[in-house]
């Protein structure tokens, strides 16, 4: 099977999509084009990839002409924003939309009647899990993931500042806004926190074993359920997380619920820092529900099967080790905008 994956919004190295579906797919022995926006964001794409460069938030003539080049002789076209759906090609395999946020049900009844579509629901939120992970310390908080207002950015200064007295660092693990880089910049300089910018899932994932705990911030614009929880949880650390993330957090009774508000959260912190065997317990539950349920191996089989039957492949494409690597992948380009995404 060839399948062309496709998304102008996300960072290529994107978790759900580069780390789960797309490894699961060339895992099978599939081929898989991806189109995305690798120079907005300084990525060099893996060299098992046919790359397509596009501009980030490109218009739907830059998208529809980019993924004309990449269609050829595709079998299937999973496209992981909606926009994208308006901007398809007349010729074009099947259509898979990977919905992640909350969507109308109008919009998701209108998709279902002219394309596939896999939720959350369908294709589970999930991470590697770690089978045996450090217990939580005490001397520092993580953050994974992409750094933003709107996911809580300013309060994560602000928690660091208010942590400094208490001994307690916190790691930013994850690309920033262009907006609020200069603020990260300056609050590493002065010593409050440590910015590590984009780092590799799997590097991300080991580096936050230890931590006291894995925060996810957010105000009432995300509506996703937030992937860094199950990260978090795969790694044995508590959660403190807004109430976006209370799902997950409740349900495997592995951290705390608190409002978007810099003392709630320190509040949060300082009772995990206080109490060694609270955090050690909700790491543990946590740990448990993720291995369980949420850990991406167990699921990766179930989503390739459902690929290749909407592509009509009824088989597995033989496992193949890849090549040995060219001295630079292909990289169709479409528009070159340079963007360094760190520190």
């Amino acid at each position: 099977m060839r399948a062309c994956v496709a998304t102008t919004v996300h960072h290529p190295e994107d978790a759900r999509i580069m780390h789960r579906q797309i490894r699961a797919l060339l895992d099978a022995g599939h081929e898989v084009t991806y189109v995305a926006p690798f120079t907005h964001f300084n990525v060099t794409p893996a060299v098992e990839l046919s790359a397509v460069d596009v501009a980030h938030l490109a218009s739907p003539g830059r998208v529809r002409a980019a993924l004309r080049r990449a269609l050829r002789g595709a079998d299937l076209l999973i496209v992981h924003e909606h926009r994208l759906l308006r901007a398809l090609p007349h010729r074009r395999p099947p259509v898979v939309w990977d919905v992640r946020e909350q969507v109308a049900p109008k919009r998701l009844d209108r998709a279902r009647r002219r394309h596939q579509v896999i939720t959350p629901a369908e294709v589970p939120e999930a991470t590697l899990v770690s089978p045996a992970p450090l217990p939580p310390g005490d001397t520092r908080v993580v953050h994974i993931g992409r750094l933003s207002v709107e996911r809580g950015v300013m309060e994560l200064i602000g928690l660091a500042e208010r942590l400094v007295p208490h001994g307690i660092r916190v790691d930013l693990i994850g690309a920033a806004a262009p907006g609020v880089r200069p603020l990260l910049r300056d609050a590493q300089r002065v010593g409050l926190l440590d910015w590590y910018g984009y780092v590799p899932l799997r590097h991300a994932l080991r580096m936050s074993e230890g931590a006291l705990a894995g925060l996810s911030l957010a105000d009432s614009s995300v509506t996703a359920v937030p992937t860094k929880i199950l990260d978090y949880m795969g790694r044995g650390l508590p959660v403190v997380t807004t109430p976006q993330g209370a799902g997950p957090v409740e349900a495997a009774g592995c951290g705390m619920v608190v409002p978007l508000d810099v003392d709630a959260v320190l509040n949060a912190v300082l009772d995990l820092k206080e109490d060694p065997e609270l955090r050690v317990r909700l790491g543990k539950e946590g740990h448990a529900q993720a291995r369980l349920n949420h850990h991406w191996p167990d699921h990766a089989p179930a989503f390739v099967r459902r690929a290749e039957s909407w592509a009509g492949a009824t088989t597995h494409a033989p496992a193949v080790q890849p090549a040995p690597a060219p001295a630079r992948p292909t990289l169709t380009r479409l528009r070159r905008k340079p963007d360094a995404t760190r520190p």
